[in-house]
């Protein structure tokens, strides 16, 4: 196990966090297009249209061809999405990422170095909105690289956005995440994120039946200044 630090981002690692951030939004193309495949709507759509077209043509040569055409489709739709996430963060937030990160004493992004590589992501972005009642803290873009994970990055780097939120006096952080970002879900639960609501992002979302799940962490000295205070006595 190579050893690791965390450190707030500088701009020399923008190609080292770009490389590891777009391999991580791209290998769940391949999750979400097996999640799909097992859809009971998909099996039926796979098997009956074949099926369907051979009653009609009497080919299996043609039916054959059309499963194959509806199976290289279906990769299509299901990689699109995780597709144009990436573009647009890469052309948005991830495009300047000192000025979207470093620019506020609020915000912030750390990278995981390990051998002088950037091997590891995360950012967390101040959210203004003046009918919150909390000051909250978002959490974004954890990703850590294949040939590093299962050394503790992941948490350690959501462990530093905590730690920062703290000091910056947020009452709570938030995130969101997919149902099929299992390893994101297990550290997000591992370290005490509570599930506050499910949704589908869009109709694509829903059409693949992969929702999104917020989960929030509210800090402790937060919760401790909301409590009501004690009456004392004599």
């Amino acid at each position: 196990m190579a050893p690791y630090y965390i450190r707030k981002y500088q701009e020399s690692d923008h190609q080292g966090v770009l490389g590891v951030f777009s391999q991580g939004v791209v290998e769940h193309a391949p999750t979400a297009y097996y999640h799909v495949l097992k859809l009971p709507r998909t099996f039926v759509l796979l098997l009956g249209g074949p099926i369907a077209l051979f009653l009609v043509s009497g080919s299996w040569l043609l039916a054959l061809m059309a499963g194959l055409t509806l199976l290289a489709a279906l990769r299509y739709f299901v990689k699109y999405p995780w597709t144009q996430f990436l573009v647009d963060a890469l052309h948005t937030d991830m495009s300047d990422i000192t000025k979207s990160y470093m620019s506020e004493r609020g915000s912030c992004f750390w990278v995981a170095e390990s051998e002088g590589q950037v091997v590891g992501t995360v950012g967390a972005l101040s959210i203004e909105d003046p009918s919150l009642c909390k000051k909250q803290l978002q959490l974004l873009h954890l990703s850590v690289a294949l040939e590093s994970r299962g050394e503790g990055i992941a948490k350690a780097l959501v462990r530093t956005v905590l730690q920062f939120a703290r000091d910056q006096g947020y009452s709570e952080v938030v995130l969101s995440t997919s149902t099929i970002q299992h390893s994101a879900l297990a550290v997000y639960q591992h370290l005490g994120f509570q599930k506050t609501h499910q949704y589908f992002h869009s109709k694509m979302w829903a059409l693949m039946s992969i929702p999104m799940i917020q989960f929030s962490y509210p800090l402790p000295s937060a919760q401790a200044s909301q409590a009501p205070p004690q009456k004392g006595g004599l």
